[in-house]
């Protein structure tokens, strides 16, 4: 029986008029009602638990106080991120709401995060060098020696800031050496993985390569504000600056700006400008100090050889004259020739003697005796020798005489050649030490009739003098000197 329309509109059961949803329909109207009321938001707050999925998609809770917010990152949104989100870091992140409707939950899409401020900066700029630190990468004992001289020099920065500028001009200024410029951004989101790939692209040039390598890596970028600074203090810089097997400086910032890549960096300069002093020396200065390294060796082998020249002339003025050494062996001489005739004389009839005395003593039956029993001898052995081996020993005998005579022509052509050597040595120093060489250079020496003349005084009192030169000897006679003439002599002119 069909019910009445006075029954369906006072239904006793209140709400069985509202709309009925299904939970998908549900869920939609939520997703579009919370996309719609909030749209894209900033929220700020302390970064809670960070997981980055196997799938490459980032989730984190942003917290404060009392209240949790989830977030997403999807993966094709981290590569845009400025900022990695850290466990405890306080940010600020931009995105849209929206909900999950496969769990109930609504959480902000983030596409954007940013630290909240300077001190957040500051603090997480603290933990990663902790952190660094504690791997190693920051020790002492990792840092390169600057190469004294390089050839080629790879510059990082901006290829239309100051920065290069400065550079090329105090390079120019100091020592020109081959620059290489490797353009990234200084400062951004791009500045950091643009950076650590400038770094791994050096090293990764082959030395001989079309591209020549690298000695020195020169990261640099101008002063500014921590926030400018700060794709020079993210992780991948520092692990890269630290791994480079090229030596690198860093000098980003000015004096006072320290950031992660200062410390990873081989050397730090304060400013760009000083990066270039670091990597080079300044040409004038070395170009002086050769000058003058050259000239003290110059000194110090002139005073060595000149006071060897006065040893030499000290010791041979030392040296007795070649007469003085010869006078004793010559007597001896004379004296051993004066008595060999008579030694001779005498030794000739002692021999004499002795062989009367032998010949005396011998008998004509007893030699005859003596010569038959050695010939008896004889035979025996001859008989005894076998022709063969007779001939095979002297062949041994023959081969070891030819050994022995080539070794005996080897080493008497070895000992001569030695002596020869020693010989020619000797005249070299011969030469050296005497005066014709110095003859050869433009001298001349005085002979007068008793010998060299040291003195104008003897040589003007000589009667003849002999020039001798390199070439042979020139004698000078000598005319005397003409007494001066009266006046009206014909020797002699008159003006009147």
């Amino acid at each position: 029986m069909m019910q009445p329309m006075s029954d369906l509109i006072d239904d006793p059961v209140p709400g069985r008029n509202l709309p009925e949803y299904t939970v998908s329909e549900i869920s939609g109207e939520v997703k579009r009602a919370l996309e719609a009321g909030f749209g894209r938001i900033r929220v700020r707050g302390e970064v809670g638990r960070v997981f980055r999925a196997r799938s490459g998609h980032l989730y984190f809770d942003v917290k404060d106080e009392s209240s949790v917010l989830a977030c997403t990152t999807w993966k094709g949104q981290v590569p845009g991120l400025s900022v990695i989100p850290e466990e405890g870091l306080e940010v600020v992140v931009t995105g849209r709401m929206t909900a999950f409707g496969g769990q109930s939950k609504y959480n902000l899409n983030v596409d954007d995060v940013a630290i909240a401020g300077q001190g957040a900066l500051m603090a997480l700029l603290e933990r990663r060098r902790r952190q660094l630190a504690a791997e190693g990468l920051f020790d002492s004992n990792r840092k390169k020696a600057l190469p004294f001289l390089p050839e080629v020099i790879g510059v990082i920065t901006s290829p239309s800031g100051a920065v290069i500028r400065d550079i090329l001009h105090r390079l120019r200024e100091r020592f020109p050496r081959k620059v290489l410029i490797w353009p990234v951004a200084v400062q951004g989101k791009d500045c950091a993985p643009q950076v650590a790939r400038a770094i791994e692209g050096f090293n990764a040039l082959r030395p001989g390569g079309a591209l020549p390598r690298p000695d020195l890596i020169i990261v640099a970028r101008g002063g500014g504000s921590v926030e400018d600074l700060w794709g020079f203090n993210e992780e991948a810089v520092a692990r890269a600056a630290a791994a480079s097997a090229i030596p690198l400086i860093s000098a980003v910032g000015h004096e006072t700006d320290t950031t992660l890549i200062d410390h990873a960096a081989d050397r730090r300069a304060p400013t760009p400008t000083a990066a270039a002093e670091l990597a080079v020396p300044v040409r004038l200065d070395l170009v002086a100090r050769i000058n003058d390294l050259g000239a003290r060796l110059v000194r110090a082998a002139s005073d060595g050889v000149r006071r060897r020249r006065q040893r030499l002339a000290d010791l041979s003025r030392a040296l007795p004259r070649h007469d003085t050494l010869l006078e004793g062996p010559r007597q001896r001489l004379d004296i051993a020739a004066e008595r060999l005739p008579a030694a001779l004389t005498r030794r000739t009839q002692h021999c004499r003697i002795a062989l009367s005395n032998v010949s005396g003593s011998l008998r004509p039956s007893l030699l005859r005796r003596m010569l038959l029993a050695r010939r008896d001898s004889l035979y025996q052995r001859a008989g005894r020798l076998r022709p063969r081996l007779l001939t095979r020993d002297i062949g041994q005998k023959r081969s070891a005489l030819s050994a022995l005579a080539q070794r005996l022509g080897a080493t008497g052509r070895n000992h001569t050649q030695r002596l020869r050597v020693r010989i020619e040595a000797a005249d070299r120093l011969r030469e050296t030490l005497g005066y014709r060489a110095t003859l050869a250079r433009g001298y001349a020496v005085i002979h007068g009739p008793d010998g060299v003349l040291t003195s104008l005084a003897t040589a003007a009192s000589a009667s003849t003098l002999e020039i001798e030169f390199s070439d042979g000897r020139l004698k000078v006679g000598r005319k005397p000197a003409r007494k001066p003439g009266k006046p009206g002599d014909p020797g002699q002119g008159s003006l009147f």
